[in-house]
């Protein structure tokens, strides 16, 4: 990474909701990568290499958005390691309270995505366990795009609006 994109990643964590657009969005992106990462515990560096790689895909080879990506990941993976008032079973409920909040985030659950972490889990019950949380996310994302159709509709009609 550039030394000027270390320097505001260094800036932006501490003022991260302020100056990142659409903060929100990313940060869910990046609790669900986590959550798959922070299940293995043999994930390496590797891991952090597939998801700025996924950024770079989502974010339209946007560098600084996709690093942001990858390291507010590993913010979480390591609050997570650390026991800093954060395991997976709170990880998960925060998924699940944010896409109740913003069910629309939904959509930003790429299943597909997601299996490229999997292919660097050795062990196999990690990789039972990791597979069972791609299914629960893939239940998650269904009920919710399913339930509530009508106000992601409505929230996306709000945001086109917003900026014509």
């Amino acid at each position: 990474m550039r030394l000027s994109f270390k320097l505001k990643h260094h800036f932006f964590s501490a003022f991260r909701e302020f100056f990142v657009h659409h903060h929100g969005s990313l940060e869910f992106r990046a609790k669900i990568f986590a959550l798959l990462v922070v299940s293995n515990e043999d994930a390496t560096i590797k891991s952090y290499d597939i998801v700025k790689n996924i950024g770079m895909k989502i974010y339209d080879n946007d560098e600084d958005r996709a690093n942001l990506l990858m390291l507010s990941t590993k913010e979480l993976v390591k609050k997570v390691e650390d026991n800093n008032g954060l395991d997976i079973d709170t990880l998960i409920a925060n998924i699940q309270k944010e896409l109740k909040i913003v069910p629309r985030y939904a959509k930003k659950i790429d299943i597909d995505s997601l299996k490229e972490i999997l292919t660097l889990t050795n062990n196999k019950d990690t990789l039972s366990y990791q597979e069972n949380i791609l299914e629960f996310l893939q239940t998650l994302k269904k009920e919710t795009l399913h339930n509530k159709k009508s106000q992601i509709a409505k929230d996306e009609e709000d945001i086109s609006s917003k900026y014509r």
